[in-house]
């Protein structure tokens, strides 16, 4: 039987919504499965889907860089908020920025240190670490690219130009104006910031995250007593829902909270000339996914005075 911790039932409340028992309950019917535990509390009735946006549990940068018809986002992870603002860490991340845009090298390369990029990129940090003293990691790239039209971008929370917090690339096939494409890309990247899309189309969400949901449907709908077969005839309705929460061209646009992006796209053929096609996305939030351990400074501080 896996100990539940008050940091494990904090981690949940947070995530849920939930309330400290009903927290507490959930990892323990699951056995300390974080997960399980957030399903069984949307079972219940007793959380919220989940939020939008992610934990953010690490420091560092996000930096994006952009040329015309190509694109490339990534992230640079570091131990406090301190590095971030540090001359040699952002002249470094946007020197790998660089990079990894104007080189043809497969970008998981990058991170592989098996790879010769991937030395290359482990020595430039072993140096960079040695020199800030503080660890630091290269986490992830994405590149864009299309044959005609723009590769256009965001960034949130910028702490310098292209780098920050929350960085969005958007790739948009067309033949119609640059200028106007730039600005159509920058306003959907704006939306894609704010609105957490997981994926371009319904088509693309995994199997098995729908089936989830779908499970997670069927049970609140039997804890509210519906019979099976108005259950499988609500499922379409909250899918349509679901969809319209995780895909970007399904979200509704968070600068008229009208029209789906798809339409947005749709209108906007007529000023740029031609027709728009939106092929791909990436959303960088620093940190996302990654858990950082929680330290308790005052016990530290006690502890170094008193050992």
């Amino acid at each position: 039987m896996t100990e539940i911790t008050a940091a494990m039932v904090k981690d949940l409340r947070e995530k849920s919504g939930a309330g400290m028992m009903d927290a507490k309950k959930a990892l323990i019917e699951t056995n300390g499965d974080m997960e399980s535990a957030i399903d069984y509390l949307r079972k219940k009735g007793l959380a919220k889907a989940e939020k939008k946006s992610s934990r953010t549990a690490a420091e560092g940068l996000v930096s994006i860089a952009l040329d015309g018809t190509k694109g490339v986002a990534i992230e640079v992870n570091a131990e406090t908020d301190f590095v971030a603002r540090n001359d040699i860490f952002q002249n470094y991340v946007a020197s790998l920025t660089q990079r990894v845009l104007s080189e043809n090298t497969p970008v998981d390369a990058y991170a592989d240190a098996d790879s010769a990029s991937g030395q290359a990129v482990k020595e430039d940090l072993t140096n960079l670490i040695a020199k800030i003293g503080e660890n630091m990691a290269f986490r992830r790239a994405t590149r864009l690219e299309v044959a005609n039209g723009v590769v256009a971008g965001y960034m949130h929370g910028a702490v310098v130009p292209n780098m920050g917090k929350i960085g969005v690339l958007i790739a948009l096939e067309s033949t119609g104006d640059q200028a106007k494409l730039q600005e159509l890309g920058k306003q959907i990247a704006m939306h894609a910031a704010a609105a957490f899309p997981k994926y371009l189309t319904s088509a693309e969400v995994d199997a098995s995250e729908l089936e989830r949901e779908k499970d997670i449907i069927r049970e609140q709908a039997r804890a509210q007593g519906k019979p099976e077969e108005i259950i499988e005839k609500m499922l379409d309705g909250r899918m349509r829902k679901f969809y319209e929460e995780i895909c970007l061209l399904e979200q509704v646009y968070v600068m008229d909270n009208e029209r789906k992006i798809s339409q947005v796209l749709k209108d906007a053929e007529k000023e740029v000339g031609a027709p728009v096609a939106l092929t791909g996305f990436a959303r960088y939030q620093l940190g996302e996914g990654i858990e950082k351990e929680e330290t308790d400074f005052a016990a530290e501080v006690a502890a170094a005075v008193n050992g």
